[in-house]
């Protein structure tokens, strides 16, 4: 969710890329639903394995409880966002994590572009 609202409210002035540590096998339903709601579709994305490459080439990397399955290199800038996980939750549950992740990016955009 994350990456999909950076790249939708940056607008394309910002690379995005996303990965997981551990992803599932398809994209959480549940996601899928609630950004479909504001006009975001990320139904056929496919979750993806986090490539150290990637993240060394960052200039900053969003993690959500990566833990130390998650590559570190100097001169990279790690943000850890302490969220809920949206598996196995109720739509209205990740509705309200989809809005914690929307004023987070909000913010994020603003110091990446200012």
């Amino acid at each position: 969710m994350a990456a999909a609202l950076l790249q939708h409210h940056s607008m394309g002035r910002i690379k995005v890329k996303s990965a997981g540590s551990a992803p599932g096998k398809q994209t959480n339903p549940a996601a899928v639903q609630t950004l479909q709601e504001w006009g975001i579709d990320i139904s056929r994305l496919e979750p993806k394995k986090l490539d150290a490459q990637a993240v060394e080439q960052s200039d900053v990397v969003i993690t959500m409880g990566c833990g130390d399955a998650c590559p570190i290199f100097p001169g990279v800038r790690y943000e850890d966002w302490m969220l809920e996980d949206p598996a196995g939750q109720t739509i209205e549950v990740v509705r309200q994590i989809r809005d914690q992740i929307d004023l987070r990016v909000r913010t994020l955009i603003t110091e990446l572009l200012d």
